[in-house]
């Protein structure tokens, strides 16, 4: 806590990986008008913090241990409705800003924009409004205002959020009732969904299944 914090605007960051939460500590904390609140590494840790402490935004990866980002956005509008949450990942924001408007969240930037640019986006964000990539934001008002089906073409775009968090998690290696415990779901309906992706992507099998759930998650990861 720094001279005049309680007039600093209170930032919870929910990412895995510790260094990249050192790193936007320091980026949040060298502003005088906003601090970082706390730091959570998983879906759980960020619930909890945020009940406990009240922040003014979540800044938070897409991919989490525990949890897809679109779940928790999910969560926080159930828990903390009025709470503003902020995507900020290095996976491709044609395929998840949909998703993440969809569910609540109030942006999306990914993490190879520069410093000032994330600085922006909160306190776009914080200022009550949406922030999306300039590329993006046109795209985006089309499908809202229904002259556009989709932002993207990837056929990911047919599968539920529910059947895109199974295939994230088939993307991790986990197997059917590692997903159904992570998602809180049985394993038959972990079998339904499976089902259904296969039968969306036009997959063979489980084998080519898997192989494609891995191939994208490594290309969205790297």
């Amino acid at each position: 806590m720094t001279k005049n914090a309680t007039n600093r605007k209170q930032i919870l960051l929910v990412d895995d990986q510790p260094v990249m939460r050192h790193g936007l500590a320091c980026l949040i904390d060298a502003e005088t008008d906003l601090m970082t609140l706390g730091a959570a590494g998983t879906g759980a840790q960020a619930l909890n913090h945020a009940a406990a402490r009240r922040p003014d935004l979540v800044l938070t990866e897409i991919f989490l241990p525990d949890r897809s980002g679109i779940a928790l956005i999910k969560d926080f509008q159930v828990f903390q409705p009025d709470l503003p949450v902020l995507v900020f990942s290095v996976q491709e924001e044609a395929l998840y800003v949909e998703r993440v408007l969809r569910v609540g969240g109030r942006g999306y930037i990914m993490k190879r924009e520069g410093g000032q640019q994330v600085i922006q986006a909160i306190r776009h964000v914080l200022a009550g409004n949406i922030y999306l990539s300039e590329k993006m934001s046109g795209k985006i008002l089309e499908v809202f205002s229904g002259r556009r089906a989709a932002v993207s073409n990837s056929p990911l775009e047919l599968l539920s959020s529910r059947e895109f968090e199974v295939f994230e998690h088939i993307g991790k290696g986990l197997g059917t009732r590692d997903i159904a415990q992570r998602l809180h779901i049985s394993v038959k309906t972990v079998e339904v969904h499976r089902a259904n992706i296969k039968r969306k992507l036009r997959l063979k099998g489980p084998t080519d299944m898997v192989r494609s759930a891995v191939r994208w998650f490594e290309l969205g990861a790297s």
